[in-house]
C-alpha cells in the first residue's frame, strides 16, 4: 500500500477492481463504509456480483483478464479531455523526458523484442539524454518525443467502444466509471488477486499508476494505491524476502555473474553497497570485514535465466533438481495451479518435511485418492505448528505498519512456533559441522545465531532493526543508518530500521490519538519506512512546499524552522532541504528520476560523464526499475482465451509470458473450440486461502460445506441444469464434479461480438480435512507473469455439463 487502510476513510471515491473487500478484506471495508458515509463513491469492477459490488454505487461486470483494456481507454479519456493534474504532471512525473528515437511499438509489439529467446532488449526503451547522462526535458508536454506524446499515441487505440468489445462492458459505463472517478479528488484504487493472478499483472497494475499519477492522487491522503494483502501478515512475508528475486527490505537477489561485492554493485547501483553491506554483516557479524568482501561470497547465486518462481520450483522437483523440500505454511498440493504438477514433484523428492497446524494435503500428498503409495520413495516428516495466536512476534499489514503481539495462549501440547523449530534445526546443524574447515561450511559455521537459547521473536525483530556495530547499541532511527559509513551498522531488513531503536520496541505502541483526525495514528505501532504512514507525501504539496489540499494537509516546508514538518513524516531525501533545492523537490526519492515514472524507462541516475579511474561505481548511482513486458501497459489476451485480441490478432498473447511446459503429458493447452467457457476462481469469506485451518473449523464448514460452480442461468439453461445439480467442470488438464450454483450475479457477456460465458469457482479445498471437496486447481493453467511469476488463476477455458 501507498497509503494505510485508516487512510481510506480520507477518500471521496474508490475504484475497486480485482478484490472483494468486503469478504476477503473486511477491515479496508470498514474504512470505505466510513468514506461513503461521507459521500464518497464506491465503483466496483468484478467478473461477478459480489457482496463489495452489493455496496456500489456504480458496478460494471468485466470479461477475466480485460482490465487493461477499459483502463487504457479511461488513461486515453484523461489524456483526450486534459483531466489530468497539469501541475502535477509537470512536476512530479518524468512526462517531460524525451523516449528515445528508436522507440517503437507496432503490431503487438516493443522495440528490442527477441522471438527467439522471447524477451525485451531495453536500450531503445530509454531516454534521450544530454552530455550530463541526465534525460533531455521539454518545454511541452505536446513535444512528439515527449513520454506524454508516446503515452497519448499508445492509449490513443483504447476507445471506449474497443475497450466494450474487449471487455464487455458497455462503452457508456467505461465513460460512466472515468467521470466518477476523475472528478473525485482525492481518489483512491484498491486491487488484490483479482489483478495480479494474470500474465498481464504487473502491467495491470501499471496501469492504476499512470492513471494515478496523471490525476496527481499518490502521495496524498484519501489517495494512492492501495495493495489489499492476504493474512495479516503477507506483506511481513515480502519484507522478508519470499520472494525468488529478493533479499530482506527488497534488495536485488544475488545473481551467478556477481563474482564479489563489486560486481554486484556495479550490476545494481552504488546505492545498494550499503543495505547489502549491512545484511551481510546481520548474517555474519565480526566475520564480515572489508577485507573478505563482508561475506558476499557466502550468498546462494540465482540463475536468472531459470526463474525459479513457487510454480516452476514444482516442475523442477520433477525433474530432480531438489532431493530436500522444507514446506511452512504453505498448503501446495491445494493452491498451486495445475495441481498435477505438485503431486508429481513432491513424488520425486528424498525427503519433505512440512510445518503446519494440521496435517493439510500437502504433508500427506501420499494419500490421496488414485494415488498409490508404495510407488512413492519420499520420506514425509510433519512438524505441527503453533497457532498464531499462540506466539510472540510482530505481524506487517497492508499498510506497512509492524504491529507487535503477545500469545494469547501457551502452545497446544508438543506444537512449536516456526522459530523455536526454525533454531533448533540451524543449532542441530551447525553441531554438526563444528570443526569442519571445508569452505562451503563456513556460512554455516559463521552464521550470527544468537536469538537465545529459548529464541526470542523480539530479538530477531531488534536484528531486523539492526546495530551500530562501533557500539553494539541498537540503531536508533532509519536516518541513523543513512548517515552511518558503510560497514559500521547491521540491520537485517534495512527498511526496519528504528522499529525497536533507543525509545523500545516501538511496535508494540498503542495509542490511537489522531490529532490529524486523517487516520494516521502515528504512535500506534510502527511503520516502515521511518513511522511514515503515506509514502511520497512531498507530492501532497506544491512546487514551494506547501499542501494542495487544506483539509487533507500531510507535510509542509516550515521556512521558520528551515525543516519538512507536518502531520506525517515527511517522504523526502533530507528533511533539512527546502523546495529551493533540487533535493526539496524530489518526491519520489527511490526512483532514480526522483519522479513518477509514466514511462518505465531505461536509466541509471548519477552515472559520471568520464569513468571514474578506479573503475569503481562513484557513490549515488542507482538504476530504475525495468519490467519485462514493456515500458506501457499493452493489453494481451490471456493464454487461454475465448476470443482473439482485437488490438493485434497477429500478437494475441503475452509475448514473453511464461508458459511451463516441462511436463506435457499434463501441461495442455485448451482451445475455445472444446473448452468455450471461461473459468475465473475466488475466495469464500469463510474459507481462507487453501483451507488448511478452516476446513478443521465445524461451524465454518457448516457455513461453507463444499465447492461449486457458479452459473449463469443464460449457461444452465443451455446445459440443462438447475440449481444445486451436479455438473463436471473440466479443461485440457482435469475435471472435477461439483453442485451448480444458478445465479443472476453473473451474467453472459457480449465479447467481439459473441456471446462469452464466465464461470465462478471457489478454490479451497482437497482431499483432507473435516470437510474434503474438489480442488479447482485441477483445472487450472500454470502460466505465469513473467516479471512476478504470478499464475493466471483468474482466467483459463473450460468446458461444462451436467454430471
Amino acid at each position: 500500500m501507498t497509503n494505510s487502510w485508516p487512510d481510506l476513510q480520507n477518500a471521496q471515491a474508490f475504484l475497486i477492481a480485482g478484490s472483494n473487500c468486503a469478504e476477503a478484506h473486511p477491515i479496508a471495508m470498514r474504512w470505505i463504509m466510513k468514506a461513503k458515509e461521507k459521500g464518497a463513491k464506491i465503483i466496483v469492477v468484478d467478473p461477478r456480483f459480489t457482496r463489495t459490488a452489493s455496496k456500489a454505487d456504480l458496478f460494471a461486470q468485466i470479461r477475466p483478464g480485460t482490465d487493461i483494456a477499459y483502463l487504457g481507454a479511461i488513461i486515453n479519456y484523461i489524456i483526450e479531455k486534459k483531466l489530468y493534474d497539469k501541475d502535477y504532471v509537470f512536476n512530479y512525473t518524468n512526462a517531460l523526458f524525451k523516449i528515445s528515437k528508436d522507440y517503437k511499438f507496432e503490431a503487438g509489439l516493443f522495440s528490442g523484442y527477441d522471438s527467439k529467446t522471447k524477451k525485451y532488449s531495453t536500450d531503445s526503451l530509454s531516454y534521450q539524454l544530454g552530455p550530463d547522462n541526465k534525460p533531455i526535458k521539454t518545454e511541452s508536454l505536446e513535444d512528439p518525443d515527449s513520454v506524454f506524446s508516446k503515452l497519448k499515441e499508445h492509449y490513443s487505440r483504447y476507445t471506449f467502444e474497443t475497450a466494450e468489445k474487449i471487455s464487455g462492458i458497455p462503452a457508456a459505463k467505461i465513460k460512466e466509471i472515468a467521470d466518477v472517478f476523475c472528478s473525485a479528488k482525492p481518489a483512491s484504487i484498491l486491487y488484490a488477486l483479482g489483478m495480479t493472478q494474470h500474465t498481464t499483472g504487473v502491467q495491470g497494475i501499471r496501469c492504476y499508476a499512470i492513471i494515478q499519477l496523471l490525476l496527481g492522487n499518490i502521495g496524498k491522503a484519501g489517495g494512492g494505491i492501495n495493495a489489499l494483502r492476504g493474512e495479516p501478515n503477507v506483506q511481513g512475508s515480502t519484507d522478508m524476502a519470499n520472494l525468488v528475486s529478493n533479499l530482506p527490505g527488497y534488495l536485488p537477489v544475488p545473481v551467478n555473474t556477481d563474482k564479489d561485492l563489486r560486481s554486484y554493485v556495479v550490476r545494481n547501483g552504488s546505492v545498494q553497497e550499503k543495505p547489502i553491506v549491512a545484511q551481510l554483516k546481520a548474517w555474519f557479524g565480526e566475520h564480515a570485514t572489508k577485507e573478505n568482501d563482508y561475506c558476499f561470497n557466502y550468498l546462494p547465486k540465482t540463475n536468472p535465466a531459470v526463474n525459479a518462481t513457487m510454480v516452476r520450483v514444482f516442475e523442477l522437483m520433477y525433474q530432480g533438481q531438489f532431493k530436500l523440500c522444507i514446506n511452512f505454511g504453505s498448503n501446495s498440493l491445494v493452491s498451486i495451479p495445475n495441481r498435477q504438477m505438485v503431486r508429481m514433484g513432491l513424488a520425486k523428492l528424498d525427503m519433505l518435511v512440512v510445518s503446519d497446524v494440521f496435517e493439510v494435503e500437502t504433508a500427506q500428498f501420499w494419500r490421496e485418492p488414485g494415488v498409490k503409495p508404495e510407488e512413492i520413495k519420499t520420506e514425509v516428516i510433519f512438524l505441527p505448528a503453533a497457532f498464531v495466536y499462540e506466539k510472540d512476534g510482530s505481524m506487517t499489514n497492508s499498510g506497512r505498519w509492524i504491529q507487535w503481539k503477545d500469545a494469547a495462549v501457551k502452545p497446544y501440547a508438543e506444537t512449536k512456533p516456526d522459530l523455536d523449530m526454525l533454531d533448533a534445526i540451524f543449532k542441530r546443524v551447525r553441531k554438526l559441522y563444528a570443526g569442519s574447515t571445508d569452505p562451503k561450511d563456513a556460512p554455516i559455521l559463521n552464521a550470527r545465531w544468537d536469538y537465545g537459547e529459548h529464541p526470542s521473536p523480539l530479538k530477531v525483530l531488534q536484528e531486523l532493526n539492526g546495530y551500530d556495530e562501533t557500539t553494539g547499541k541498537l540503531l536508533p532511527t532509519l536516518a541513523d543508518y543513512l548517515k552511518a559509513p558503510v560497514g559500521t551498522v547491521s540491520t537485517g531488513c534495512w527498511i526496519y530500521a528504528g522499529c525497536t531503536g533507543a525509545n523500545g520496541n516501538l511496535t508494540a505502541r498503542r495509542n490511537n490519538a489522531d490529532p490529524s483526525g486523517l487516520g494516521l495514528y502515528k504512535e500506534w505501532s510502527f511503520a516502515w519506512p521511518a513511522n511514515i504512514r503515506i509514502l511520497y507525501n512531498r507530492a501532497s504539496c506544491d512546487i514551494n512546499g506547501q499542501p494542495v489540499d487544506p483539509n487533507r494537509k500531510l507535510i509542509w516546508w516550515d521556512p521558520v524552522k528551515q525543516i519538512w514538518d507536518g502531520n506525517d513524516g515527511a517522504d523526502v531525501p533530507d528533511k533539512t532541504k527546502g523546495p529551493d533545492t533540487q533535493d526539496g523537490r524530489i518526491a519520489f526519492r527511490m526512483n532514480p528520476e526522483g519522479l513518477g515514472r509514466l514511462f518505465a524507462a531505461k536509466y541509471t541516475s548519477g552515472l559520471p560523464t568520464t569513468p571514474p579511474a578506479d573503475g569503481l561505481p562513484p557513490i549515488g548511482i542507482r538504476p530504475a526499475g525495468l519490467l519485462v513486458d514493456g515500458p506501457m501497459p499493452e493489453f494481451y489476451e490471456p493464454i487461454e482465451s475465448p476470443t482473439s485480441n482485437l488490438l493485434h490478432p497477429q500478437v494475441s498473447q503475452s509475448p514473453v509470458a511464461t508458459v511451463l511446459s516441462a511436463i506435457p503429458e499434463i501441461q495442455k493447452h485448451g482451445k475455445a473450440e472444446n473448452f468455450p467457457y471461461v473459468l475465473t476462481t475466488y475466495a469464500v469469506v469463510e474459507h481462507f486461502c487453501a483451507g488448511g485451518i478452516t476446513r478443521n473449523i465445524p461451524w465454518l464448514n457448516e457455513l461453507m460445506p463444499e465447492p461449486f460452480a457458479e452459473i449463469s442461468k443464460n449457461l444452465a439453461n443451455k446445459i440443462g441444469v438447475k440449481d444445486g445439480d451436479k455438473v463436471e467442470v473440466f479443461s485440457a488438464r482435469g475435471k472435477v464434479v461439483v453442485r451448480s450454483l444458478v445465479t443472476d450475479r453473473i451474467q453472459t457477456l457480449k465479447i467481439n461480438g459473441k456471446d462469452t460465458e464466465t464461470i465462478g469457482m471457489p478454490w479451497s479445498w482437497g482431499f483432507a480435512g473435516l470437510s474434503s471437496g474438489a480442488s479447482t486447481n485441477d483445472l487450472t493453467i500454470a502460466a505465469l507473469d513473467p516479471g512476478a511469476g504470478t499464475p493466471e488463476y483468474k482466467c483459463c477455458l473450460v468446458n461444462i455439463r451436467r454430471a
